[in-house]
């Protein structure tokens, strides 16, 4: 089953998820708000149709959303916890990975124990691609939406008010509260849905957006007093490194919006992270306002991501990922200034 961004069909993915029976739901590394959203959407429609399902991330859930945690069910990965029950899974359903290696360990243990996969995504993915199920539409502005196109196909009843929780989170934060060029009508046909179940969608937008610790806003100002404009302003870049998260006393989960907040910069288009993850270790993030597309640049240094919503990670040092970075940005724009895009 390959329904690589072209229409799918929703009844044959059902026939596949009835047909098993221990499911294991699964993201990306430092997960955002689709990824996890995506996984409770699933979570609890398969809990209502009896499943032994369970939802095991590499990385610990992000303090901001811990309001979709009220029942435990977010796990992070341990070997010695989880591969007795992963051993016999009958299926692993992957949300919004983009790059199947960013679930890191969790990849491994399916691979182990031969698992079949179901990628669920809304970033591109070659045709040739490890996953046994592959379902990608392009044109979703979050996974969260295809959860939701799934739920209306295989549910009689009315999709619970737990699952819509977690679909209105993907729905939100991947469209910029609705700001984003990629909200359609869907978006606000969830958003509506959200609230007739009884969704607060005020104390989502809190919990995610009006929750950040004084150690994120000690960090927000190390950097902002160091930010480099480029290009006469149009593109704006930063570098955090360890030494400067160790001395705000700030968490890697910090950084993140962090890209979004320099995007909102007027003159600016384009705004990068770059940040120092470990001794020779960056990840990068770029944002784009939608003049210019950047995944073609993020691709270029070994990334990828969506046409104004991209990154990558690299195995080389601060110094030598922001030459890297900066030089490749800049050659990239300066192309696209001499020759608009259409």
């Amino acid at each position: 089953m390959n329904f690589n961004n072209k229409p799918i069909d929703w009844s044959q993915v059902n026939a596949v998820i009835l047909s098993c029976n221990k499911i294991i739901l699964t993201t990306h590394e430092n997960p955002d708000g689709d990824g996890l959203g995506a996984e409770i959407g699933l979570y609890y429609h398969l809990k209502d149709l009896g499943k032994d399902v369970r939802i095991i991330n590499y990385s610990p859930l992000p303090k901001e959303y811990d309001y979709l945690n009220t029942n435990s069910v977010f796990e992070s990965y341990l070997e010695e916890h989880h591969d007795e029950w992963l051993k016999d899974a009958d299926l692993a359903i992957i949300f919004d990975v983009g790059d199947y290696s960013r679930t890191r360990k969790v990849k491994d243990a399916i691979e182990k124990y031969n698992i079949s996969t179901m990628n669920i995504d809304h970033h591109p993915h070659p045709d040739n691609n490890p996953f046994t199920y592959n379902l990608v539409d392009l044109s979703a502005a979050a996974t969260g939406c295809m959860v939701y196109d799934y739920l209306k196909v295989a549910r009689e009843n009315a999709i619970s008010k737990d699952s819509m929780l977690g679909i209105y989170t993907a729905v939100m934060t991947d469209t910029g509260c609705f700001k984003y060029s990629n909200t359609d009508k869907k978006c606000h046909e969830i958003a509506i849905e959200s609230i007739k179940n009884g969704i607060e969608t005020n104390i989502i937008y809190q919990h995610i957006y009006e929750n950040s610790s004084r150690e994120r806003m000690q960090l927000l100002g190390d950097f902002l007093s160091n930010l480099n404009y480029e290009l006469n302003g149009e593109f704006a870049w930063f570098a955090i490194s360890q030494k400067m998260l160790k001395d705000a006393n700030a968490s890697k989960s910090d950084v993140e919006g962090f890209t979004d907040i320099i995007r909102s910069i007027r003159g600016v288009e384009v705004s990068a992270m770059i940040f120092e993850t470990a001794e020779k270790k960056c990840r990068v993030n770029f944002r784009s306002k939608g003049k210019y597309r950047i995944n073609d640049i993020a691709k270029s240094i070994g990334g990828g991501g969506h046409a104004y919503a991209s990154g990558a990670m690299l195995n080389a040092s601060l110094e030598d990922t922001i030459k890297n970075v900066v030089t490749t940005t800049k050659v990239s724009l300066e192309k696209k200034m001499a020759y608009p895009q259409k």
